[in-house]
């Protein structure tokens, strides 16, 4: 379901690709996004425009009255997203999207767990459906974070797991992002099958210290030899 992804563009591409017109951010790139680390999300500012902001992944409810014990979840189902205490204001007033290269997806097999990696076909990137919260103490501190929503996967991928990311297309931006009138949930549902390609990394993408462009290679699979 998706706890962890690339992170690798610059922001001049991604404000390109999602037509955002705010200050660019500085982004350090990451082949390896983990939960509680800052990532690039594009929402709309107070004057309706997208922006391209940095906020931490797991979300933190605006009513969260102990910041350390905050759950910080990174995902929202679909399926409850819009009536969940934690998350149905969010999704009914901040809604964003994270831009995501390539994402990983972890297949449980007999000797452990197979990561594979996640990209769209045409090249562009992953735009996953998000929910944001600003939580602020009452000291005048604040955090900004978001979560990613799930939905059932798809054919291509349920053979890996069950779930998969919400993955928003261009033409469903507006109405996602609230910047043309309609309901943000007719558009869960899973990805079409033409729309990705799947391929086996290596292990050392399950440790959030190891890092770059490496982790994203292909694993060359042996086929077995006939007797």
């Amino acid at each position: 379901m998706c706890g962890r992804y690339a992170s690798f563009l610059p922001a001049e591409a991604i404000a390109k690709v999602f037509g955002t017109v705010n200050p660019l951010p500085n982004l350090a790139p990451t082949w390896n996004m983990a939960p509680t680390m800052d990532a690039p999300i594009v929402r709309l500012g107070r004057d309706g425009q997208r922006c391209l902001d940095v906020l931490k992944w797991g979300l933190v409810p605006y009513f969260t009255k102990n910041l350390r014990k905050a759950r910080r979840p990174i995902n929202a189902r679909s399926e409850n997203v819009a009536k969940s205490g934690m998350f149905k204001d969010a999704f009914s007033r901040r809604r964003c999207l994270v831009p995501a290269p390539v994402y990983y997806e972890w297949r449980d097999d007999p000797d452990g767990k197979t990561p594979f990696a996640v990209a769209r076909i045409d090249g562009d990137p992953v735009a996953f459906g998000g929910v944001w919260e600003r939580w602020k103490s009452p000291e005048g501190e604040e955090v900004q974070t978001f979560a990613t929503i799930t939905t059932d996967a798809n054919q291509q991928l349920a053979g890996i797991q069950d779930r998969m990311p919400v993955i928003m297309e261009p033409q469903d931006w507006p109405l996602w992002l609230g910047e043309v009138e309609g309901d943000p949930a007719s558009l869960f549902h899973a990805a079409p099958e033409n729309v990705l390609r799947v391929w086996r990394v290596g292990k050392a993408v399950g440790n959030v210290k190891n890092d770059g462009a490496d982790l994203i290679e292909p694993i060359e699979v042996a086929e077995p030899t006939l007797l």
